[in-house]
């Protein structure tokens, strides 16, 4: 795609959202030159989901892009993410919670974190179910971690064309963002972010109290 058709998507996006909804363009499988084009259009979030290719593009690009995880992340990848990036949105056990805070540590940093939530109807999908995810924040432990900062969930809805079914799982995401922040962050300005929503059913998400959007397609594709 010509950078300039990558700007021109970049501005027409940021056009139509609401006010507080950070759009995400998700940059895997994407070079460098695209993303350089999508930060010559304003663009300053961006998300990757392996972290060998998230630290090559932090390493080839300008230091004030803010950096998201989105991808399922192995507890032996976080070193390599742990120094720099602004936002990790999979969060899926509380084992690799531990290693984020530990990597975090070392390098002397509060991590944001999401708790990814599963609420699609498909068994591919990682992230805890919202029992578990109630589960791991009433045991408590969490709140002993130093170096991590958890900010909100995140969610992906089922792949389906069925709209009513997309709602109803951003629905539910909402609804349960909303009963853990009032138990666990009632007092936490910071926990904040619903993180829900790619090209295919942001506005349903957007809709449904998403506050960060992960566009891919819609950027970078023809």
């Amino acid at each position: 795609m010509k950078d300039n058709t990558i700007g021109e998507k970049i501005k027409a996006l940021h056009a139509t959202l609401p006010q507080g909804v950070t759009l995400i363009a998700v940059s895997k499988y994407h070079p460098v030159e695209a993303v350089q084009a999508a930060y010559e259009a304003g663009q300053r979030d961006f998300g990757e989901s392996k972290a060998q290719d998230l630290t090559a593009k932090h390493d080839a690009l300008p230091k004030d892009i803010n950096w998201h995880f989105i991808g399922h992340l192995q507890t032996n990848k976080v070193k390599y993410i742990a120094p720099f990036v602004h936002l990790i949105h999979s969060i899926d056990s509380y084992k690799l919670l531990c290693e984020v805070n530990r990597q975090g540590a070392k390098a002397e940093r509060r991590i944001p974190c999401l708790l990814q939530i599963h609420i699609a109807q498909e068994e591919t999908k990682f992230g805890l179910t919202p029992q578990e995810c109630r589960e791991l924040l009433a045991q408590g432990e969490w709140r002993t971690l130093d170096n991590i900062e958890l900010r909100g969930i995140m969610c992906m809805a089922s792949n389906t064309d069925d709209q009513e079914q997309i709602a109803g799982e951003f629905s539910q995401a909402q609804q349960l963002f909303n009963e853990i922040k009032e138990h666990h962050f009632a007092d936490n300005d910071r926990f904040s972010i619903i993180s829900a929503g790619m090209s295919d059913d942001y506005p349903i998400a957007i809709s449904h109290g998403s506050t960060h959007i992960r566009l891919g397609s819609s950027i970078f594709c023809e």
